[in-house]
């Protein structure tokens, strides 16, 4: 079977050489499969990665830009996919090292059943005291559905239109694709042994503020999704953000009626409140000292920026939404 793999890049060529050079060594024979690489920043130093693991390998590789940069991966991925003359479509991204018998477990998993689509597994390494940022990332194991690692019939991507390119960063448009194919009925299975190990890449202090800015997609997903929303991401609504905000809006309202008791009973509430997340996000994360100040530092902006990220993303796309 001829497949397949899309991997969209931007601006990090050595991360996805290393990508590359893992799919050099698949157990999948070399002519049964090409790769595709879609860089969004129409980089030369991406180019000449492609130019040179050309030719070192026997592998079918094409080199594709989008018609305007930073267009965001969903775009990225259906520029590669509507490129591509395999039946099956593998997905990966560029800091993915897929296992050495990735490609051929994922076509067996598809293959076993006829399945339509395929979500493969993801192993995050961690060290034994991880960041919190650390940690979120190894949320990817138990993901369902993610591009990172997942196959799909091209027919079957032609019929949901793939991925809706609205989505211009990393950030639910898997879930969308997930949901386009629950909802037409399509059959996803587990791909159990198509393995992807996705490595933490380094981040700049405070990565957690600029990490609340994906939520305005929240809404777009509910938007298109609302039932599935409700079941599969509803339930992680961030509670405790709102009960923060709670807090500071009684502390506002203690000063304008002039009232101590309402102003000091929302600083005791927003200090317990405050207190519980950065316990939570301190839980199984090293205890360094300049990790624990920068969650403490973090937390107190999170919560605002989290919830006005996803009141913008409501007006944005024109739904009501929290």
């Amino acid at each position: 079977m001829w497949c397949s793999v899309v991997i969209p890049t931007y601006e990090r060529p050595a991360l996805l050489e290393r990508t590359l050079n893992a799919l050099a060594v698949q157990t999948l024979a070399h002519d049964q499969f090409e790769v595709i690489v879609c860089d969004d920043a129409a980089s030369d130093t991406t180019r000449e990665v492609v130019d040179r693991w050309r030719a070192a390998h026997d592998i079918a590789i094409a080199y594709l830009t989008g018609a305007t940069p930073a267009q965001g991966p969903a775009a990225m991925r259906n520029a590669g996919w509507r490129r591509a003359s395999g039946e099956v479509i593998a997905f990966t991204d560029d800091d993915t090292i897929p296992d050495r018998d990735w490609l051929r477990q994922g076509l067996v998993a598809l293959d076993a059943d006829a399945s339509d689509a395929a979500s493969g597994s993801i192993y995050v390494p961690l060290p034994d005291d991880p960041t919190d940022y650390e940690r979120d990332v190894a949320r990817l194991e138990t993901a369902g559905f993610v591009t990172a690692n997942c196959f799909c019939r091209r027919r079957t991507l032609e019929c949901v239109q793939g991925f809706d390119a609205r989505f211009r960063v990393a950030w639910r448009e898997d879930s969308d694709l997930y949901f386009k194919l629950i909802e037409h009925g399509f059959e996803v299975v587990h791909a159990i042994n198509a393995i992807i190990v996705h490595p933490v890449r380094p981040a700049p202090w405070g990565v957690s503020l600029r990490a609340e800015a994906k939520h305005v997609f929240d809404a777009l997903l509910y938007k298109k999704h609302p039932e599935l929303y409700d079941r599969f991401i509803r339930p992680d609504r961030p509670v405790l953000y709102y009960a923060i905000l709670v807090a500071l809006g009684t502390v506002v309202a203690g000063v304008l009626l002039d009232s101590d008791a309402i102003a000091v009973s929302g600083i005791a509430a927003w200090v317990g409140l405050t207190a519980m997340l950065i316990a939570r996000r301190l839980h199984e994360t090293t205890r360094r000292t300049p990790h624990v100040i920068e969650v403490v530092v973090t937390s107190i902006v999170v919560p605002v920026l989290s919830v006005y990220h996803r009141i913008r993303g409501g007006i944005t796309f024109r739904v009501a939404f929290w």
